[in-house]
């Protein structure tokens, strides 16, 4: 599938590219070669984390995430951002020249210094001690700042699928909340693998920790709708369960079914995506 432009006009903007900040040892080698894509096309620009002169792009990711997580109070530290970020892993996104950024956007974000490139989106990811997996730690853009019409549709699903595709990344594993609207982004790389229903260790306990082997067959069926749930992936079958994010004992008793089963279970993309957050879904498992 291609990207449409009709839909995505933003990302065929010359002054919009994307960007990978990142310390020189970090640097992947052979990006974009594990997975087969032609939405990429466009030359990252690469800015290095560890060198004064880029304190300035870092200052504007900063600041941009800071407001796009206010209200859930839960906005980065900085130091979390350098120890836990940029030292073990890189942050990719998209960047766009100041002069063309839309003035609601710029009102929105409030930047904070003369840069002559604007981070738009983030995704955070770091290398885990797993062999191939990767941990998506966050993602966002300015979208949740501004109201639909000014926003730019698909920011954060093609920021997060830009960084899996540069990094060659096989396995990913992150953390989201239930009823948060990201479900329905993060479910459409791969299949969607369920590691916790319900996460006391958390900050908010109702936490869903997923893994997904990436794929990008699954990535178009983000801009499709009304798409068949049996069509999501053939060698998965509906298992006896369910759960309820709406209600917190159903999570936890379908978390005492993971740590009592040996056996992987799964979200359909589909169906999440078909229904209003916060529904109960069908949990699958391998034929």
């Amino acid at each position: 599938m291609e990207l449409d432009r009709n839909l995505v006009h933003w990302y065929f903007n010359d002054d919009v590219v994307p960007y990978v900040f990142i310390r020189k040892e970090n640097r992947i080698n052979r990006p974009g070669t594990l997975h087969k894509s032609t939405w990429f096309h466009k030359e990252p620009m690469y800015i290095d984390a560890l060198k004064m002169k880029n304190v300035d792009f870092a200052n504007e990711i900063l600041n941009m995430e800071s407001k796009a997580f206010a209200a859930t109070n839960m906005p980065m530290p900085r130091w979390v951002f350098y120890d836990c970020a940029i030292v073990p892993g890189f942050v990719a996104g998209f960047a766009m020249k100041r002069k063309s950024v839309p003035a609601k956007v710029l009102e929105a974000i409030k930047p904070i210094g003369n840069s002559e490139w604007l981070p738009i989106s983030l995704f955070i990811i770091i290398p885990s001690s797993n062999p191939g997996e990767w941990v998506a730690h966050n993602l966002c853009s300015f979208n949740s700042l501004v109201e639909k019409p000014h926003q730019f549709s698909s920011l954060g699903f093609l920021s997060k699928a830009f960084a899996l595709w540069y990094a060659n990344i096989a396995i990913q594993v992150g953390m989201t909340q239930w009823t948060s609207p990201a479900l329905k982004l993060h479910c459409n790389y791969g299949k969607f693998e369920i590691l916790t229903a319900y996460t006391p260790i958390h900050s908010y306990a109702t936490t869903l920790t997923y893994r997904l082997i990436v794929d990008p067959k699954f990535w178009g069926n983000f801009f499709k709708e009304n798409l068949d749930e049996r069509s999501y992936a053939e060698d998965l079958v509906a298992s006896p369960y369910r759960v309820d994010p709406a209600k917190e004992q159903s999570l936890i008793d379908f978390q005492s079914v993971l740590e009592r089963e040996e056996r992987n279970y799964y979200l359909n993309a589909i169906e999440i995506l078909n229904k209003p957050l916060g529904s109960p879904y069908q949990i699958y498992q391998e034929k």
